[in-house]
């Protein structure tokens, strides 16, 4: 193992489960596991919504980008990035360059389970958060598939088991 560079790249919708499964990773496999989105609020002083409020989407955008490019530059990490990170190519170029690209699939009733009462996601403070995340599956979905080595789904399966496939996967 030694020499040998680990870094995994989780994507997919908000509600998938990329935090939680990263950590698990983490644990595992004893990398450093870092979340795209404590990063920008780390590095802004402040949370997602506010960042939204302000700045709106394009300039949360911005601060996603940097944090992206900075985050997949280092060597033997799990990162979990935001739902909508995907949108930017050059976000598409760094993940898919530097590590092994992890969709994790979840299917949208299930995404309204999990993020149903989590007033930190922005873009679902709406009358109809179903439409929404469907909308943004109809978008988002290809660029996933685009940039992802491979497709695991979380869709009511236990962390571990999901955790355990994705080092099966990459053979690790």
């Amino acid at each position: 193992m030694k020499g040998l560079v680990i870094n995994i790249f989780l994507v997919g919708p908000m509600g998938a489960g990329k935090s939680t499964i990263g950590r698990l990773l983490s644990t595992e496999l004893d990398l450093p596991f870092y979340d795209s989105d404590k990063v920008i609020e780390e590095r802004a002083g402040a949370n997602i919504p506010w960042i939204f409020d302000v700045e709106g989407e394009v300039g949360f955008r911005e601060r996603e980008t940097q944090a992206i490019a900075d985050l997949t530059a280092q060597d033997n990490i799990i990162l979990a990035t935001g739902g909508g990170a995907v949108l930017k190519p050059e976000n598409r170029k760094y993940l898919s360059e530097r590590g092994s690209v992890i969709y994790l699939k979840t299917s949208v009733e299930l995404q309204i389970e999990r993020t149903r009462r989590d007033k930190n996601r922005p873009l679902l403070q709406t009358e109809d958060p179903t439409r929404v995340l469907q909308k943004l599956m109809d978008i988002r979905d290809p660029l996933y598939m685009d940039v992802c080595d491979h497709v695991v789904t979380t869709d009511k399966r236990n962390p571990k088991l999901v955790v355990s496939e994705i080092c099966r996967v990459l053979d690790i």
